[in-house]
């Protein structure tokens, strides 16, 4: 092993969808490891229902809006009239919804330093009032923390579903036929839900004893947390929370390991 490709050899699971697996494989090979690609969660814009036609029809009415991922941005944007007016101001979890933002041609006015929920609120916070009206796009696994947080201080919090969470049939056989087979050597998690995925198809084909030599790494706390609630021991977790930052944070464990 060469510290140039810490993970030359080494297959690493692309947990992402189509649309955002090449930026993952592309940090992977990078590094010199092999992705494997294998969605664990997969999106779908749900139902417009006549709720969310009378939330569009009166966006200009919110102060703020926070979008929380790439995944929301799209989805809400999918329902969104070019050119119709939008709340005052706009907050983004993370840079690449920042990016998916500023595509579009939407100005971002709020960004905190570390892309989670909690850091989000005590930053965010301090530029609420009382009877400020935020509008939260999510996805339907989506965690209510943010909601039940700013709701506390005052804050007339609405959210809305804009996409619904699921687990692609075909991506729980291949997971499966790799776990048997040892094929794969790390396993990151971008998000308590591909935990919850990756669990689901060990605990139900029995496939306990066939990830015990994988390295497993989390992008954030949040997943880390769920990982550890299954009894996983992860092995490296990143100070900024991105694909890139999570892969150069396996690859340094892994040069640790060999100078030991």
């Amino acid at each position: 092993m060469t510290t140039s490709l810490p993970l030359k050899n080494k297959t690493v699971l692309v947990p992402r969808g189509k649309s955002q697996a090449k930026a993952f494989s592309d940090v992977v090979r990078k590094y010199g490891g092999t992705p494997v690609e294998i969605p664990l969660l997969a999106f779908r814009p749900t139902m417009v229902t006549t709720e969310l036609k009378d939330i569009m029809k009166k966006l200009h009415t919110y102060d703020w809006i926070i979008f929380t991922s790439s995944e929301t941005v799209a989805s809400f944007l999918s329902y969104w009239t070019k050119g119709s007016p939008l709340p005052q101001k706009v907050a983004a979890i993370g840079e690449k919804t920042a990016l998916a933002l500023a595509e579009k041609g939407l100005q971002v006015d709020f960004i905190p330093t570390k892309y989670v929920a909690e850091e989000f609120v005590i930053e965010f916070s301090p530029l609420m009032k009382a009877g400020t009206k935020v509008l939260l796009p999510k996805g339907n696994l989506a965690r209510d923390f943010i909601a039940t947080e700013l709701t506390k201080i005052g804050v007339r919090v609405e959210e809305m579903i804009v996409y619904e969470t699921f687990f692609p049939e075909e991506s729980k056989s291949k997971l499966a036929q790799m776990l048997q087979e040892k094929r794969l050597d790390i396993i990151p998690f971008t998000s308590p839900s591909t935990v919850d995925h990756f669990m689901e198809v060990v605990k139900d084909c029995g496939l306990d004893d066939r990830i015990h030599d994988c390295l497993f790494v989390c992008i954030g706390p949040v997943a880390q947390q769920r990982a550890e609630s299954f009894g996983l021991t992860i092995h490296a977790v990143p100070s900024v929370y991105t694909v890139e930052n999570m892969i150069k944070e396996a690859a340094d464990y892994l040069i640790k390991a060999s100078s030991l």
